[in-house]
């Protein structure tokens, strides 16, 4: 059995989308002839925990852990809140506070690429003699964080291995990259990395075909599409009994705030008033102070319930209850080619999902072309609206339906035959 080292920094208890796609691709490589060693950090900082999640690692697994400092004792300066919801994601773009910017300010300047660049040195000295020893001839690096493609590159540079860099998100054309105020010095260096990285590996990985054609620009290197996914069975497609629930779950950031859905929300209850004794807002996960206001100006906080982040099976149950399923994205190019995890659970789940995003987002057009729901620009209000309309009359008359077969090909193994026929090895 072919070995392969993976060098990854999410990995349970850590919770969120980051740890999912290598803890399913474990799960399934040996049964494609391939035995996963993993090099992980120690003490991590994990923002978001899911322990549930550790029940799926497989077991055996050869597991080698390295401790290394991370700068966080700086946002002790911030509220326990606030620090975690910046390292979640949720970055207040508008109007940050002195020292909410100050703190961007030297994430973006000075921890380049980011704050986990101070593992890059200890990994460079312990990788080699653990290659050595477990007849490594082929590593993984998966970022963000992107200081994980550094270790890669400095990997490359000493030893006669393969390297396959997977970017499970962009990095400098990450819609949240210039929230973190990198001055002209930082912006170069930050290329200049990028693009080091993108000529010097062997092979790389994307989630979606918007980075793969932004990043065959920069390098001659094969680029490869593996998607993200989802695990277990499909949902039957049937409509849910209950309200009409409109369901999102994940995180809201300030700028992901679909001003036009709830606009249609609000001209549907106020046409309608039994759209209004029918309708619940779910939100699961952490909610923006900018999204909450949006639903109390619009009347719709007395249909909302938000929940705190849950474990990442209750989120599925939470999914396949819904009527409808939520998938919002930032209105800005360089969101695109962003295609969120949940997207495959969503259809996995088997509820319409109407996805709301930039023009051109890969995203909508998947979720489309699949039938498995509809997607629709910022711009796009009154289409919006009619469609919610339409989806109303059917739950009404109990024929709120979807056909599941659309989400088949998005299953985890699926997904890793492709990952270890194309991608691992030339």
């Amino acid at each position: 059995m072919r070995k392969v080292l993976l060098i990854l920094y999410y990995w349970p208890p850590a919770g969120g989308p980051g740890v999912q796609r290598w803890l399913y691709f474990v799960r399934y490589l040996r049964e494609f002839g391939v035995e996963p060693v993993l090099y992980l950090p120690e003490k991590p900082h994990y923002p978001l925990q899911d322990p549930d999640l550790e029940q799926l690692v497989p077991e055996g697994l050869k597991v080698y852990r390295s401790r290394f400092w991370e700068p966080y004792g700086l946002a002790g300066l911030l509220s326990r809140k606030k620090t975690r919801r910046i390292s979640s994601g949720i970055i207040h773009r508008k109007h940050p506070t002195p020292m909410e910017k100050a703190l961007l300010w030297i994430r973006g300047n000075l921890f380049i690429p980011d704050a986990r660049r101070f593992w890059i040195k200890k990994a460079l000295r312990e990788l080699p003699e653990i290659i050595a020893r477990e007849g490594i001839d082929t590593v993984v690096t998966s970022g963000p964080p992107h200081s994980l493609h550094l270790i890669g590159l400095g990997l490359r540079k000493q030893l006669p291995i393969g390297w396959v860099a997977d970017f499970r998100d962009p990095w400098t054309e990450i819609g949240y990259f210039e929230a973190l105020l990198p001055g002209k010095r930082a912006q170069r260096r930050h290329k200049e990395l990028e693009l080091e990285v993108l000529v010097s590996a062997d092979r790389i990985l994307t989630t979606s075909h918007t980075t793969r054609e932004a990043f065959e620009k920069l390098t001659s290197r094969p680029v490869y599409v593996v998607t993200n996914g989802y695990d277990g069975s499909v949902g039957n497609g049937r409509q849910p009994e209950g309200d009409f629930v409109l369901a999102h779950i994940g995180s809201l950031l300030s700028d992901r705030n679909p001003i036009p859905l709830w606009n249609a929300l609000k001209n549907l209850k106020d046409r309608d008033p039994g759209f209004g004794q029918r309708l619940r807002l779910e939100l699961t996960g952490l909610v923006s102070n900018e999204i909450e206001q949006s639903l109390r100006d619009s009347g719709l906080w007395e249909q909302t319930l938000v929940r705190p982040y849950v474990p990442h099976r209750e989120a599925l149950a939470l999914q396949r209850q819904a009527q409808v399923l939520l998938l919002v994205e930032i209105d800005s190019p360089q969101t695109r080619g962003i295609l969120p995890g949940k997207l495959f659970e969503y259809m996995a789940a088997a509820r319409p999902v109407l996805a709301i995003g930039p023009e051109g987002w890969e995203a909508a057009e998947m979720v489309s072309e699949s039938r498995c729901g509809k997607g629709f620009t910022y711009g796009q209000q009154h289409a919006l609206e009619e469609q919610l309309e339409a989806w109303y009359k059917a739950y009404l008359g109990g024929t709120l339906n979807q056909n599941p077969d659309g989400a088949k090909r998005y299953h985890r193994k699926t997904l890793t035959e492709k990952l270890v026929k194309e991608a691992l090895w030339a």
